[in-house]
């Protein structure tokens, strides 16, 4: 409590009486949200580029696949194990030479999941017709509505995967064999070409 906002005659403002409330609430909504996160157990996000398909697993179950919007063939996604370092709600884009505040206009839409490897993340979008194609520069793109599930699914600390091997675990995760994970890859399974760019 601040004890400069106290009376001579020992009685507290009304301002110093809300600022120790809004101090001891804030301190136990973080001590429930610690509480939650340690009581769950942490959550695995698989990337898969050729399915372009995200799943997220928990106990090594799938509880949640979205699809996606992956890389383009001129600027490739990080393969390999990340984790999430950061959770920013209506995010402000930056890139050399342009600040895109939060707003319809956002290429990053409504919410960021950073990783661990510097500069990428799964993200929102305001072109949600990219999604189910190779047309990101190099992060794992969603449809806001799905990147806001997602967000809700995940904390920080929890593992991110990002494949474009075919490999057991990608099959028994989005189906099929590991030799049907690699023909979705190159575009040959049932006559479906694999697309690059927007």
């Amino acid at each position: 409590m601040n004890w400069k906002n106290a009376r001579p005659n020992g009685t507290v403002t009304a301002k110093a009486l809300m600022t120790a409330f809004l101090l001891a609430a804030t301190q136990a909504l973080a001590q429930n949200a610690s509480s939650a996160n340690a009581s769950r157990p942490k959550r695995h996000v698989v990337v898969s580029l050729r399915h372009r398909k995200l799943a997220v697993l928990e106990n090594q179950k799938v509880i949640r696949v979205f699809p996606v919007a992956v890389c383009a063939k001129v600027s490739p996604s990080p393969a390999g194990q990340f984790e999430i370092v950061n959770r920013i709600t209506n995010p402000t884009y930056y890139r050399t030479g342009r600040v895109i505040p939060p707003g319809d206009r956002n290429p990053i839409g409504t919410r960021w999941v950073g990783l661990s490897k510097k500069g990428y993340g799964i993200h929102g979008t305001n072109a949600p017709h990219s999604i189910g194609k190779a047309a990101s520069h190099g992060c794992i793109r969603l449809r806001n509505r799905d990147v806001e599930q997602l967000f809700e699914m995940v904390r920080l600390g929890d593992t991110v995967e990002i494949t474009d091997e075919p490999n057991e675990q990608v099959a028994q995760i989005f189906g099929g064999s590991t030799e049907t994970t690699a023909a979705i890859g190159e575009g040959v399974l049932a006559g479906v070409p694999a697309t690059s760019g927007q």
